[in-house]
């Protein structure tokens, strides 16, 4: 753990340390076996992790993108189709849909979420629309029931990008299965990490998991028959065991991540910026703790001057990047995404922070706030 002197934003070597003797044997496990591709790890991880999200089928996968990138290829999604996303989220969820050769058609978030306003869907479908792609983002659900119900109005399919919230409840429910197909990041850095990248796609529709696991595998269900054109996109085994091993201490580590933010609500609560929101119907599993301050460049400045490391999720847009520069949108064209992105900083939480680590920042925000 690193010293009260400086809090840092994430230290992945805090899991590993914890866990270092059971990662350790898996590994060599994984080694010994001489199973290197896919194969009884990768299964059992996919059992697992299906069981733990209420679901019927998981689908291990190379990376989060590739995640969101097959499942819409495995819901029929091609050129010229539409998939309305979220204007406030990483840009990977746009990504997945230009691979497709679709069109990402923009929805602003609710301002007290962040996620996608249900509100706005309907005003933005038209007769090329496909699916829809809600964000689960920071850890909180998207307001699922709604969502789905547009959807099922207008014979639409829902993809759930879930990449921050393993093990998030929207409505008592774990995340994972409400939708037609959920897609998952375990990047080192989320709740559920493996120590590279990986990703995964959960469903409970028996045909487009099929779907997603030859399109994984070159479009191969038979060593060297290939019935489409696929990819190359498997979780590592090694990979997989380690995720194995975390995901047994993963409700205990998002019971640490909650007693993190309660800490920050109850210490900020009466300072001058915003804190999270929770709807009722939500159960966060806190990957990250957001706040919002009209000064933030200022603030996040103060705070590293005073031992609080912090970062920004995310300082740019998606319609504001070069990336997406062809599609002609204006920098003001979705001032709720632009204006939380001038805004929000995020402050460090993990399952391996301390409580005087969390109170040292909780003071160090307060006099930073004071100073800015």
């Amino acid at each position: 753990m690193a010293s009260l002197d400086r809090v840092p934003f994430l230290d992945l070597r805090a899991a590993y340390n914890e866990l270092q003797q059971e990662i350790d044997e898996a590994v060599q496990r994984v080694l010994k076996s001489g199973w290197y591709i896919l194969g009884p790890e990768v299964e059992s991880f996919e059992s697992r992790f299906a069981r733990y999200v209420d679901s019927s089928y998981c689908v291990g996968m190379a990376n989060g993108l590739d995640a969101l990138h097959l499942a819409l290829r495995a819901l029929g999604v091609e050129s010229g189709d539409e998939v309305i996303v979220p204007s406030n989220t990483y840009i990977a969820t746009w990504l997945a849909v230009s691979q497709c050769g679709a069109v990402p058609v923009i929805v602003e978030p609710d301002p007290t979420t962040y996620n996608l306003d249900p509100e706005l869907l309907e005003a933005a479908i038209t007769s090329r629309t496909k699916v829809i792609l809600p964000v689960h983002l920071y850890g909180q659900p998207a307001d699922l029931d709604p969502i789905l119900s547009v959807a099922k109005k207008h014979g639409l399919r829902v993809l759930e990008d879930a990449a921050q919230s393993h093990g998030a409840r929207y409505r008592g429910r774990r995340v994972g299965s409400h939708g037609d197909v959920v897609a998952w990041s375990f990047y080192p850095g989320k709740n559920l990490g493996a120590m590279g990248d990986g990703g995964a796609v959960t469903t409970s529709d028996s045909s487009l998991a099929e779907r997603i696991r030859v399109l994984r595998n070159y479009g191969s269900k038979e060593k060297y028959v290939n019935e489409v054109q696929g990819y190359n996109s498997r979780l590592d085994p090694i990979q997989a065991a380690i995720l194995n091993v975390k995901l047994e201490h993963l409700d205990e580590w998002t019971s640490r991540r909650s007693g993190v933010a309660q800490q920050y609500i109850d210490g900020l609560s009466n300072a001058d910026i915003v804190i999270p929101h929770v709807p009722e119907w939500a159960d966060p599993v806190w990957h990250l703790f957001v706040v919002q301050h009209e000064r933030r460049d200022a603030l996040q400045k103060k705070l590293r001057a005073n031992g609080v490391d912090t970062l920004i999720h995310y300082p740019i847009s998606p319609h504001q990047q070069c990336a997406y520069r062809g599609m002609g949108l204006s920098e003001d064209a979705f001032p709720i995404a632009a204006s939380l992105a001038r805004r929000v900083l995020s402050l460090p939480i993990s399952p391996h922070h301390s409580e005087k680590q969390i109170d040292a920042v909780v003071s160090a925000v307060l006099k930073s706030v004071r100073e800015t």
